[in-house]
């Protein structure tokens, strides 16, 4: 069974968002990593090259796949700022409804810019995904 690629490591999560070349990405990743790190009580880490990730969990997949996530992480891609809330959608319908313009997959919100969004309410989704339980937890 193959591991995953995208591992915790200690590369500088300051080194990694002072060199975000769009000012206005860097300023808005800024931000998101301040409202996670209050969410989450957790101190940053680098998770692969590209992903901010606040907090941990360890998974087990029935078929035996297992191993280390963070809860809660973001990361300046190049099209969108991609919002990871590993407690997923299932139950933010209230809060998407309200967000502004978005797109999700199972767990990633993705976001041109914070100023396309509902600041409170991205930061309710934030705060919501920090303290739920996630599915392999559970």
């Amino acid at each position: 069974m193959s591991s995953l690629k995208t591992q915790k490591n200690a590369q500088s999560v300051s080194a990694f968002l002072n060199a975000i070349v769009d000012p206005q990405k860097r300023k808005d990743t800024k931000t998101i990593c301040q409202w996670m790190k209050t969410a989450s009580r957790e101190k940053p880490a680098m998770w692969g090259d590209a992903i901010i990730g606040y907090g941990s969990y360890h998974y087990r997949y029935a078929s035996g796949r297992e191993g280390d996530w963070f809860r809660i992480g973001v990361s300046p891609r190049k099209q969108y700022l991609s919002v990871y809330l590993l407690a997923g959608f299932e139950n933010q319908q209230d809060l998407l409804a309200k967000l502004g313009k978005h797109k999700t997959g199972s767990c990633c919100l993705n976001i041109k810019r914070l100023s396309d969004v509902d600041e409170t309410v991205l930061q309710e989704l934030i705060n919501r995904a920090a303290q739920a339980k996630i599915c392999s937890e559970q």
